[in-house]
């Protein structure tokens, strides 16, 4: 058996011709060794990969992908970085396919505009599957995607695509929830501070949030048009409290990060929260129990849509031509915390 130094720091990288010479095997037999699905005898491929480690050669993945027509690359797109709530999904994410020996590449959409720029960029390294977070691609870039052979996935936001597969919290039901709670602790007077206008996120929450406040009996929410998912249009939504009709009581608001900004708008307006008016918002980040933020949310069931995502992978890791699936998760807990609090009765 060959020997190889492993001891020094300028030799060059171990070839698939280094371990085979080193197992007096062909290259063949050796590279058959490294694909499960390959007729190779057991004890050769346990000889194969336990020399391997012990050299330190690692398979080529640019070379696999040439034999398997798979590059195992799941490219992750994603518009809103700066939004707290996606660093997390993404790391968790990243280990969660891993574990399905998938390699995961991020590219990032500086505006909502630039996201079909973005996937078209991601095809030219042809990852084997595409998901897309918190953004929406055009129809043209979806169907890029398929003839590419990358099936689309999202996640936590739709694309209205009916062949689309995708995975997001039951947003409807989370609207209902808000809402029951507010009037429950006796608010009237309800506003809706929306982020963006055609985010599936946003208006389905909207929709909830509206709907069954006039279900119960009161007058329809008010609406402010923050225009984003930010800490910034959250602050420039509450200066605009003085232009409706009369202050409201209560808020919700489309994110987390949109309502600490509201919070911070409404109190440099000389009002209190929560006792001038009552905040929530939605996704349960990190930052949401921060104390000086304290904010009450409802809690995205982010393990469940995680899980139900990795399925979805590994799924059309083996049927990138399965038909599309939607699943709506229900959304979790509403969490009460500071910036929420029963009105007195008048």
């Amino acid at each position: 058996m060959t020997v190889i130094d492993q001891k020094s720091p300028s030799r060059r990288r171990v070839t698939v011709k280094d371990l085979a010479k080193d197992l007096g095997m062909s290259v063949s037999t050796v590279s058959r060794a490294f694909y499960p699905e390959a007729i190779v005898a057991p004890a050769t491929r346990k000889l194969v990969l336990e020399r391997a480690r012990a050299i330190g050669y690692k398979a080529n993945p640019y070379a696999q992908s040439l034999i398997t027509k798979r590059t195992q690359i799941v490219g992750l797109v994603v518009a809103d970085i700066t939004n707290p709530f996606y660093p997390e999904v993404m790391t968790r994410l990243t280990a969660d396919l891993q574990v399905l020996g998938m390699n995961v590449m991020l590219v990032s959409a500086n505006a909502t505009e630039k996201v079909d720029d973005a996937v078209h960029l991601l095809l030219t390294y042809q990852p084997d599957l595409v998901i897309i977070l918190a953004a929406a691609l055009s129809s043209r870039a979806v169907q890029e995607c398929s003839e590419a052979g990358s099936p689309c996935i999202f996640f936590n936001r739709l694309s209205g695509d009916a062949a689309e597969h995708g995975v997001t919290c039951d947003n409807v039901a989370g609207g209902i929830n808000v809402a029951d709670y507010l009037i429950d602790l006796g608010h009237q007077r309800l506003l809706y501070v929306a982020a963006f206008p055609e985010a599936s996120t946003n208006v389905e929450r909207r929709k909830g949030f509206c709907e069954r406040a006039v279900e119960r009996g009161i007058a329809a929410p008010s609406v402010i048009e923050a225009g984003s998912f930010s800490y910034e249009a959250g602050f420039a939504a509450a200066k605009k409290i003085g232009e409706l009709p009369e202050v409201p009581d209560a808020a919700f608001c489309a994110n987390d990060i949109v309502a600490i900004g509201f919070i911070e708008g409404v109190r440099s307006l000389g009002l209190s929260v929560p006792d001038d008016i009552s905040v929530v918002g939605f996704d349960d980040i990190a930052m949401a129990a921060w104390p000086q933020h304290s904010l009450t949310t409802v809690r995205q069931p982010i393990d469940r849509m995680l899980a139900v995502t990795v399925e979805f992978a590994r799924k059309l890791a083996g049927d990138p031509e399965a038909p599309g699936e939607v699943h709506r998760i229900p959304p979790g807990p509403l969490i009460e915390r500071g910036t929420t609090k029963r009105r007195r009765a008048r």
